[in-house]
């Protein structure tokens, strides 16, 4: 009897723990897991699995689209812009440097052989913000030894002469009455005619000139140094204004200038320069016609003398989309594509026709219809996926 007992309460207590590893935390496990959604019609993989419309992983599809969850949109940082086809200006794309504004530009030469020396207490240094008229070093005149010579004796023989004027104009004036004005006066003027001829030969001898700057601005090239003896019409500074450069244009086609509107824009590493059209000179240079545009804005800082690209609007229109220049990507065989959005994860590369409009946009004349939504940021992200 007590044996039976002791097997009654071990089944019971088996039959407790059972209950409670069938029925943990109110779950029911014992009804059957529920069924995973069937896929889009479509949707399969180059490697033959099927894109689960809730996959985490962006996937290349077998007929070339893209599968790009929403979070991963986010994460690439996609942006699109919806085309519209119109007339556009056509672009002219020529290459170009930015150069000093003719008046906002100027060089600071030397005016004959000598010395260069600080005018202060230091040569002024690159960047260095300059006034107009600011002297900037002087110029010790240097002669050679005979020129020297020379000049001393000239100076000795002014000096004897002007001795003899004084002497004859202290007498004049102590025979004052006797002796006729007209006289005195004419005494009086050849002492001072001998001063200021001694004057000037005395200040040409140990006399510097000025070195003055042109213009306001900064200094933008020095090519002396303290006690460098240079030539005439040798270059010491250039001088320069930041925010009033311009912009020279090679057309080696002198028939494509024809019709170039007002508004042009160049590209820069770092943004872009917003440009308007000057004029064009009708002198060759290297077999070219030479555009000149003013810079109005720009996005970056250009230097004188760095290469650019210039895109010069013109009276032409042409009939495409315009895009961002990041919308276009190259493709492995060398054409141009955009990735279009057809649908909320789903992204479709079209082979496209593009040409330049400005320094930030492109223009599509083949590939895009209107109304489609193109990839404008994050493009060559999409063309990385597998």
């Amino acid at each position: 009897m007590k044996t039976l007992k002791i097997v009654l309460a071990a089944g019971s207590a088996l039959l407790v723990l059972s209950t409670q590893a069938l029925a943990h935390g109110d779950e029911d496990h014992s009804a059957s897991p529920p069924a995973i959604a069937a896929p889009a019609a479509g949707t399969v993989s180059s490697t033959g699995t099927l894109a689960q419309p809730g996959s985490a992983a962006p996937q290349r599809l077998a007929d070339g689209s893209l599968f790009v969850p929403k979070a991963v949109q986010r994460q690439l940082g996609l942006r699109t812009r919806v085309a519209k086809v119109q007339d556009v200006p056509a672009s002219l794309e020529l290459a170009g440097k930015v150069v000093a504004n003719a008046n906002a530009g100027g060089l600071v030469q030397a005016g004959q052989a000598g010395r260069v020396e600080a005018a202060g207490s230091s040569l002024p240094v690159l960047g260095q913000v300059v006034s107009k008229g600011e002297v900037l070093a002087r110029l010790q005149p240097v002669i050679n030894s005979l020129e020297r010579g020379a000049s001393q004796s000239q100076l000795a023989e002014i000096d004897a002469q002007l001795a003899i004027a004084e002497r004859k104009v202290a007498r004049y004036a102590e025979l004052a009455g006797a002796v006729p004005q007209s006289v005195i006066d004419a005494a009086g003027l050849e002492r001072d005619a001998l001063r200021r001829r001694r004057g000037a030969l005395h200040g040409g001898l140990n006399g510097a000139e000025a070195l003055r700057a042109p213009i306001s601005g900064v200094i933008s090239a020095s090519h002396v140094v303290a006690g460098q003896v240079v030539d005439a019409k040798e270059v010491l500074f250039e001088v320069v204004d930041p925010s009033r450069l311009s912009v020279e244009a090679l057309a080696y086609d002198p028939a494509l200038t024809a019709g170039i509107a007002a508004k042009a824009s160049a590209a820069v590493p770092g943004g872009a320069l917003d440009l308007s059209y000057v004029g064009t000179g009708r002198q060759l240079r290297e077999q070219a016609l030479v555009l000149l545009f003013s810079v109005r804005s720009g996005s970056a800082a250009v230097a004188v003398g760095q290469p650019v690209t210039v895109q010069a609007s013109t009276t032409r229109s042409v009939q495409g989309a315009a895009l961002a220049r990041t919308a276009v990507i190259k493709m492995a065989s060398g054409e141009t594509a955009v990735w279009v959005h057809t649908e909320a994860e789903r992204f479709v590369q079209r082979k496209v026709t593009a040409a330049p409009l400005s320094a930030t946009e492109l223009v599509v004349t083949q590939g895009v219809s209107q109304g489609d939504r193109v990839v404008t940021d994050g493009a060559g992200l999409l063309a990385q996926v597998r």
